[in-house]
């Protein structure tokens, strides 16, 4: 009798990942396809709705004609606050995808703030008024694009997260679950539906929005043309929070960071909804009604940095290879980055930031510049990691993500934290999704039963003491007041 095979699809922000795993979360069979990315004007980050369908199509497509059993459940993540607008008749975007990264909301926000709305959204929501959260990026849908007043006066209009989206052109409801909801700025923590006063304060019809179910379960089935088989879909989450099940992470105080495109820092925190501080609280999933929450702090450019230095400012040819010229110097020679390409998250809410390169010398290199961004990241994701410690007692940090690939980085990271960090595999995104899917299926008994599979590849012990973190933090929380402010 062939074994029960799972399938993880993580919907990224710079492409698709399927993975086919088996009972054991052993992987079996993975396929990519990246997701092109526009600019148009500074602060808009965009993407083709139709490119991002197909990159998930083909994608599983490739991993299905791998399997060599039968795919017994399938579990989806995405990008969490992008956002798509798409008619329920004719089945076709009528928006760009607007990726979490977008500022375009910047001017309606100011508004809410100037009106004096501010507390009672963040109240209602839990969210500060940020462009990073879905319901302005709708809003501006709303108010900008007459394709989609259209369809708002047709009664056609559908809006919503790439898991809706993706839902319902491939076959599954037009749903969504509790942990995408909770990242839209229109949902109250404890609700079932959407809050009517925050789709009125953002002008978002409710009516168009997807319904609210549990995170993992039977949700429906996804189905395409090119596929040899249908696929029941047993997990819907934001991507975040599949890596936060992907590394094991399901039981309260346990701690992660996934670092992308940019880092997230993720606590679980319970059954409860958190005391958030300067952090978002955030519903981690709901199973069978019952509702986890996490703390969620974000570095909103990390492998977006990394890209951004290697082919717009030609420091290197990729990433990797500028990451590889860090590794030439023992230290970046005073070189600062800040990286706030896309602005400045938690614990500082600076979505106007810019990036920063400061202290150059005529000594200073590439090599210099590069280890910088690296230490840029380390020290923003400290910037996090800080405030949960203020609310949880950590003892490690587990950490994923494609660049935890880098040595490097990762041995920076320990350095600024100052407890140890322990790697688990780079997909745990997928891997998440498919774990949970595991658990909607009946597959494991709970996601603690799964979590247990969840492999550890390495740890990371902290070569620096108390002294020069604190007076090594100190020196970076100075430079990014002052580089803030440019």
């Amino acid at each position: 009798m062939s074994r029960p095979l799972l399938l993880g699809l993580d919907v990224g922000t710079t492409g698709v990942k399927a993975v086919l795993v088996d009972a054991q979360l052993e992987p079996l069979a993975s396929a990519t396809r990246r997701i092109p990315t526009r600019h148009p004007q500074p602060g808009w980050v965009e993407q083709d709705g139709d490119d991002v369908l197909s990159a998930a199509v083909e994608s599983v497509a490739e991993v299905l004609s791998e399997a060599p059993g039968e795919v017994v459940a399938c579990g989806l993540d995405h990008q969490g606050e992008s956002v798509i607008a798409w008619d329920a008749e004719t089945r076709k975007p009528l928006s760009p995808n607007v990726v979490w990264q977008d500022k375009r909301p910047l001017e309606l926000l100011d508004q809410l703030r100037a009106a004096g709305l501010e507390e009672e959204i963040k109240s209602r929501s839990g969210l500060p008024l940020d462009p990073y959260f879905s319901a302005g990026k709708l809003t501006w849908m709303l108010d900008n694009l007459p394709e989609v007043q259209s369809a708002h006066e047709r009664g056609t209009l559908r809006l919503g997260t790439l898991d809706a989206f993706l839902c319902d052109l491939l076959g599954a409801d037009f749903a969504t679950d509790p942990s995408t909801a909770s990242r839209m700025q229109l949902f109250s923590f404890g609700a079932t539906n959407w809050d009517p006063w925050l789709c009125e304060t953002f002008r978002v019809p409710a009516d168009a929005l997807p319904a609210i179910e549990d995170t993992v379960g039977k949700l429906g089935t996804l189905r395409h043309p090119s596929w040899d088989r249908e696929l029941p879909l047993c997990a819907r989450l934001v991507d975040q929070q599949a890596a936060l099940a992907g590394t094991g992470c399901v039981t309260q105080g346990m701690v992660k960071a996934t670092y992308g495109t940019g880092v997230f820092v993720f606590a679980h925190a319970g059954t409860t909804v958190p005391d958030a501080g300067e952090l978002l609280p955030t519903v981690a999933w709901r199973i069978e009604g019952v509702t986890e929450y996490a703390l969620d702090g974000g570095v909103f450019a990390a492998g977006a940095l990394l890209e951004w230095m290697s082919h717009k400012l030609g420091f290197a040819d990729d990433p990797r290879a500028l990451a590889a010229l860090a590794r030439d110097v023992e230290d970046s020679g005073g070189v600062r980055v800040l990286p706030a390409i896309a602005g400045i998250g938690a614990p500082w809410w600076k979505p106007e930031a810019r990036g920063v390169i400061a202290g150059l010398t005529a000594a200073s290199g590439r090599p210099e510049v590069a280890r910088a961004a690296l230490e840029g990241i380390a020290w923003r994701v400290a910037d996090v990691f800080e405030a949960v410690r203020e609310r949880v007692d950590v003892q490690v940090l587990r950490v994923d993500g494609g660049l935890t690939n880098d040595a490097l980085l990762v041995s920076l990271q320990a350095d600024a934290i100052g407890i140890p960090v322990e790697q688990v595999t780079a997909d745990a995104t997928s891997l998440g999704a498919a774990l949970l899917a595991g658990v909607g299926a009946g597959v494991f008994a709970s996601i603690a039963d799964a979590a247990r599979l969840v492999p550890i590849a390495k740890r990371v012990e902290p070569e620096t003491g108390a002294a020069w973190r604190e007076a090594a933090g100190k020196q970076w929380r100075e430079f990014v007041q002052r580089a803030a402010e440019l």
